[in-house]
């Protein structure tokens, strides 16, 4: 090799190293490590005092107020997490998002769930083709097919209205239909267009979830809608299959086709399963399950539900985000705030998890689904270019409704452990209660206890002050709250279909921007494969076992006795017979 072929070759290799450096490995994150020693003795009593600093942690953005001065952090912590995210080259990875760029890496693809909701008139482009057109497609599939089925022009075998709808997915194509779902159910105006109606979610493969969502429905008034990307997911292909007999023993094998159809990219095995292949809405692989919600895995039984015209609200506060997301400074960029504090609390402070406490009842669903979107992209050890990790990444996320959960696990993050906290709540309640002769009302009851909290965690009450109560001395220790734990605040107008989807999409794009500093693909999920390949070795096992009475073999001696356990019980039904919930 010549002298101008080795200087290329050693620039090459040089150009390699540095894109593979780990974030940890560069100054602003070297600062961040020492600068934790300086807020250690600090207090959040003493930063709460301080009222130019809490004025410059609010942030406003379209009625949303982001309140995170209860952050043990300071203004010079912002501006060092700020290098840091200038370090991270945040702004050029989420260029690279919104460009179509293949930044899920392991799998190749372009990451565009902000196409989902883009405007008609959009373009965003992956490999080299404008994505937004075939979207639209899409919805507009589903807004026909919706208004058919609510208008009763679309009906099933027996000529009645289809007034039920279950959905059968699992994972993204289950837990963020059912948070949306879960919330609309109590807004007026959602509620009053699905009047008459029901939307249940099959997910589990335990055959108590079967017969929880079939009782009390009528197979002549319901429609299932199959969310499966390849037609294959073992668990959802079951669900589907069970269902299918619900419908054809009762109907006939011909009602399939009037009862069913499917979310989904494999038309082949959806026409072999009995359903039209024109009633199959799809999605693309530049969705991964879990940012799936605002494609047709949510929009369609949503839309069946609350009517397209409720759901497209939702999509609009999803897309009114994405443009914040893109366009604000960082300094004024809720997801980029919320991202850089988690990253703060969990690598940097040490604190593991994440309670999110949303102040409504119709928020019950948000955690399980933030749990996902969350634990399955940013669970990861290793780097996007698969260097293990110096550091902890990802976070445990939890939550309950207030004021459910103070009445639960709030002790723990009172005097127990250190667990950083979202507060969600709304100006206005869904369904506001007034009762003559109370002090306040139902819902400023609630907002109490939002208001509250936050500042219980964060000034606690010392052993000096629990003296002043007179409280008896052997008493004070158990009753010392030591304070000094971090929360942030998240304030909505009201929590209507536009408000839902900025609140995902606010979730959304933070753990993304965690992802992007840690430097990790939150966008693969290769944790979940191992579980299921050995899961398929288990099946074989049981059906030899239950079939040819063949022996446990090729397991560890746990499994083996485990399984032989199991099967020393007889199943008590044949093969080849057909047997459906009772309930």
């Amino acid at each position: 090799m010549d002298d101008g072929g080795r200087w290329f070759a050693d620039l090459e290799r040089e150009t390699v190293m540095a894109s593979a450096a780990l974030i940890c490995d560069t100054e602003p994150w070297k600062d961040l490590t020492e600068h934790v020693n300086a807020i250690e003795k600090t207090h959040l009593r003493d930063l709460m005092n301080d009222v130019d600093r809490c004025q410059s942690m609010m942030v406003e953005i379209d009625g949303i107020l982001l309140d995170y001065s209860r952050q043990r952090v300071r203004l010079d912590t912002m501006e060092k997490l700020l290098k840091l995210a200038e370090a991270a080259r945040l702004r050029q990875k989420i260029d690279r998002m919104y460009n179509g760029d293949h930044i899920n890496s392991t799998e190749n693809r372009s990451v565009l769930h902000i196409a989902l909701r883009a405007p008609r008139d959009k373009v965003i482009c992956s490999d080299g083709k404008n994505v937004v057109p075939d979207v639209w497609y899409v919805l507009d599939k589903i807004k026909e097919f919706s208004e058919r089925v609510r208008s009763g022009s679309w009906v099933g075998a027996t000529g009645k209205a289809l007034k039920d709808v279950v959905a059968i997915g699992i994972g993204g194509s289950f837990l963020g239909p059912l948070f949306v779902h879960t919330t609309l159910q109590t807004d007026p105006e959602a509620a009053d267009c699905a009047r008459g109606r029901q939307l249940r979610f099959l997910a589990n493969v335990d055959p108590v979830d079967v017969a929880r969502n079939i009782s009390g429905l009528n197979p002549e008034t319901t429609l299932v809608v199959v969310v499966s990307k390849t037609f294959t997911t073992a668990e959802t292909m079951l669900n589907a299959r069970t269902m299918r007999e619900w419908i054809s023993s009762a109907l006939g094998i011909q009602a399939v086709a009037k009862h069913m159809v499917a979310v989904s990219t494999n038309l082949m095995l959806v026409e072999k399963f009995g359903i039209d292949p024109a009633n199959t809405f799809a999605f693309w692989d530049w969705v991964g399950g879990r940012y799936s919600v605002c494609s047709a895995v949510g929009v369609l039984p949503l839309s069946l539900q609350y009517g397209f015209p409720i759901i497209e609200k939702f999509l609009n506060g999803a897309s009114n985000i994405d443009n914040h997301f893109y366009s604000a400074s960082f300094e004024r960029n809720l997801p980029v705030l919320l991202g850089l504090l988690s990253v703060w609390n969990v690598t940097f402070l040490g604190y593991p998890a994440r309670a999110i406490l949303p102040y409504s009842q119709a928020l019950e669903k948000f955690a399980p689904h933030i749990q996902q979107v969350s634990m399955e992209s940013n669970g990861k050890g290793v780097s996007i270019d698969g260097i293990p990790l110096p550091f902890e990444a990802g976070e445990i996320d939890f939550g309950e409704p207030g004021t459910n959960g103070q009445h639960s696990f709030y002790q723990l993050i009172h005097q127990g452990r250190v667990v950083p906290c979202d507060f969600i709540g709304s100006i206005k309640s869904q369904q506001p209660i007034y009762l003559k002769g109370e002090v306040v009302s139902n819902h400023d009851e609630l907002m109490s206890n939002f208001f509250a909290q936050p500042d219980a965690l964060a000034y606690g009450k010392s052993p000096e002050q629990l003296l002043q109560d007179n409280v008896p001395d052997r008493l004070v220790t158990h009753k010392t709250f030591s304070g000094n734990r971090p929360s942030l605040s998240l304030l909505l107008p009201s929590l209507d279909a536009y408000n839902t989807g900025k609140l995902l999409a606010i979730y959304e794009h933070r753990i993304a921007v965690e992802g992007f500093i840690w430097g990790i693909n939150s966008f693969d999920q290769w944790g979940v494969e191992l579980g299921k390949v050995l899961a398929s070795q288990v099946r074989k096992q049981l059906h030899l076992s239950r079939t040819k009475r063949e022996p446990v073999q090729g397991f560890n001696f746990s499994t083996t006795t485990l399984l032989t356990r199991y099967l020393e019980v007889e199943p008590g039904t044949p093969s080849d017979a057909t047997i459906l919930p009772r309930v």
